[in-house]
């Protein structure tokens, strides 16, 4: 059974840091693009970051480069993304998801993953003053 756990979230100030996890088992984590999503209250689910375990190649939406860094640690079956200079609007529920593969969609707007998709439950991030 493919199981994904996120961790890390919790509160925190605006301009402050996060950093998730994103622990994967039961699939063969070489061959997945892992990805990082957010759902902020009223709004669609977003693709934020995105990175190909076997070559990691990185990819990341316009609203968080160069503020969130995703990395992995394939040792560890492990996904990272580090969030720095945190803002109120990234205030969401972040889920990773497992796919075949990642891109970037509408001119780099948002990350889309693509092919076999396996979710996590997600984890809870309050950027508040």
């Amino acid at each position: 059974e493919v199981q994904l756990v996120e961790s890390g979230g919790g509160l925190v100030q605006p301009g402050g840091s996060l950093r998730l996890s994103c622990a994967a088992s039961g699939l063969s984590f070489d061959d997945y693009a892992i990805g990082w999503f957010r759902r902020a209250p009223g709004k669609e689910r977003e693709g934020v970051a995105c990175i190909s375990t076997n070559d990691g190649r990185t990819y990341y939406s316009h609203s968080v480069k160069g503020r969130f860094t995703i990395s992995s640690e394939n040792a560890k079956n492990t996904v990272y993304l580090q969030m720095n200079s945190l803002e109120l609007e990234d205030t969401a529920v972040y889920y990773c998801a497992a796919h075949t593969g990642c891109t970037l969609y509408s001119g780099g707007a948002e990350v889309l993953g693509y092919g076999e998709d396996y979710w996590g439950k997600g984890t809870l991030v309050t950027v508040s003053s």
